[in-house]
């Protein structure tokens, strides 16, 4: 086995840890201690370091395409729905690309601890790959502009509630004083892992299963 799949099975293995104790929810860095944290920033840069797709958005975007689960990050906006209220909480969270349409959606999906109630928050935002400011120009960082944030209650004791599906919908939140952007630092077939501008880690696996919303 060569060293970039060695680095990619030992940081798989890693996160299905972490997420077998989180009952397969995603898990941010608040939820680990920091020598788990440390750990897997290690892995992370280690991996990133052997990316198979250095200019993903010139070579690679067929694999960029399509659903993916996100397991890990360090995203203050994943991090603030460990908050919800209500006694609701984080269940899986996707991110839904088209390149063609250069558009996505982030979904994260969201229950009450009692199973009372079951959700979820939505964002749409489109992008387009930075020309600017990029050095030297990698071809992997895009400019996003969130759109539109969607907030949905699916089902109240397992009933159906299509009239509160959506019953929010506001703009989303656009960084104040800069563009936000994504760096898309390791790819292929199955993982996917990027950083924000705002340093923010993303690690991500390919998925077969989204919902319908």
């Amino acid at each position: 086995m060569n060293n970039r799949l060695l680095l990619k099975e030992q940081l798989q293995t890693k996160l299905d840890q972490i997420q077998t104790k989180s009952d397969g929810s995603s898990v941010t860095n608040l939820q680990l201690d920091q020598s788990l944290v440390t750990e897997l920033e290690q892995l992370t840069t280690e991996l990133e370091n052997c990316n198979p797709n250095p200019r993903p958005l010139l070579y690679a975007t067929d694999l960029l395409a399509g659903a993916w689960q996100l397991k890990y990050s360090t995203a203050r906006e994943i991090r603030a729905l460990a908050s919800l209220p209500l006694g609701l909480t984080v269940d899986k969270v996707y991110q839904v690309i088209n390149v063609t349409k250069k558009q996505f959606f982030n979904l994260a999906l969201v229950k009450h601890s009692l199973g009372l109630i079951s959700g979820y928050v939505k964002v749409t935002a489109s992008f387009e790959p930075a020309t600017e400011n990029v050095s030297p120009p990698l071809n992997r960082r895009i400019n996003v502009d969130f759109d539109k944030r969607y907030l949905a209650i699916e089902k109240i004791l397992g009933i159906n509630t299509p009239q509160l599906n959506p019953f929010k919908i506001v703009p989303a939140n656009n960084p104040q004083g800069r563009t936000a952007t994504l760096d898309i630092t390791y790819l292929d077939e199955t993982l996917r892992i990027g950083r924000g501008g705002d340093e923010s880690l993303f690690i991500l696996n390919k998925s077969a299963d989204i919902p319908d919303v």
